[in-house]
């Protein structure tokens, strides 16, 4: 169950470390989950007699893609008219949501739910050539956990081995000195919003095809929430966020049962989350002081030197 839970966890880090690398912040993990669901469920109830081995990476295909163009927006509103992405990639999230809600009470309403009466707000059930398999029988531990995983080392290559990569921590790092080496600013970081949508909405459609098999209300879990927490846990590297999602993961099964067995609040959870936030924060600003501060340090010797001036007797031997 917790590598159930690691699996949306992990691809929504991924993405979140490709934006932040790009030094920009991908809040909307949750809209781009959310509409990369609701993609892959319409995706597989349109073409359900496909074979399976051929709905399975068209449905997975579409969800990334219905994330990737959900991140494309926030992402040219800062590459063009320099919006702040937190607040339109906030306002996606809430966009997302309403959409959900509509289509869910309306257009993708299950025909079962509207014979029978009741109107429980969720889509119809996905054909089962467009389950993922289940790796251990009886529980929720599924085949695209593997697929996370691969996907970690392939965003490792591209971020370390690849020219694009490249170019997207040369952003992160100064934007003005990537313009100036002749990156195009603006084409990396809506790049950048768009590889970090696709894989949040890969998980998305993961979440559909290997647990929940339609669209419920609440499916993102706060998952996209989280996923950020994943990813700076994981130092901002592809393959650290791999045992932080599994931690984390850990966390949610963790809190469901506690608030089960001994009514200890979930939401506990997610103050610790925030508390991760945190540390991790406090922690880079901490080490940046230090290494400024190290920096000066080992500087002034050679001012002193450079000026002719006498040097600190107790840096020099004595003469």
């Amino acid at each position: 169950m917790a590598l159930a839970k690691a699996t949306p966890l992990l691809l929504v880090g991924l993405g979140v470390i490709i934006a932040f690398r790009a030094q920009v912040i991908n809040i909307g993990g949750e809209g781009q989950l959310v509409v990369g669901a609701l993609a892959a469920t319409a995706c597989s109830l349109a073409l359900r007699d496909l074979p399976g081995w051929l709905l399975l990476p068209i449905t997975a295909l579409t969800g990334a893609m219905a994330g990737g163009l959900w991140g494309l927006v926030p992402g040219l509103l800062k590459a063009r008219l320099d919006v702040n992405e937190i607040l339109s990639t906030v306002m996606m999230n809430a966009i997302a949501v309403q959409l959900m809600n509509y289509l869910l009470r309306g257009p993708m309403l299950d025909p079962a739910q509207v014979a029978a009466g009741t109107n429980i707000p969720q889509s119809a059930a996905r054909p089962e050539a467009a389950w993922i398999v289940r790796l251990v029988p009886r529980t929720l531990f599924h085949a695209g956990f593997i697929l996370a995983l691969a996907l970690a080392v392939v965003v490792a290559l591209l971020l370390w081995r690849t020219t694009l990569g490249y170019r997207i921590r040369a952003v992160g790092l100064s934007p003005s000195a990537a313009r100036y080496a002749g990156i195009p600013v603006a084409t990396i970081t809506a790049t950048s919003m768009v590889l970090s949508g696709c894989l949040c909405g890969l998980a998305g459609a993961v979440e559909v095809m290997g647990v929940h098999h339609r669209v419920v209300e609440g499916i993102s879990g706060g998952y996209g929430f989280s996923g950020i927490v994943v990813a700076l846990f994981g130092g901002l590297h592809p393959i650290g966020a791999i045992p932080a999602a599994v931690l984390f993961g850990g966390l949610l099964v963790g809190a469901d049962q506690m608030q089960r067995t001994v009514q200890v609040p979930a939401a506990l959870i997610t103050a610790l989350n925030g508390l991760v936030v945190l540390m991790v924060v406090s922690s880079t600003y901490a080490t940046q002081r230090r290494a400024a501060r190290r920096q000066s340090e080992a500087a002034r010797p050679k001012d002193r030197e450079a000026e002719g001036g006498p040097l600190d007797p107790q840096l020099t031997p004595d003469l």
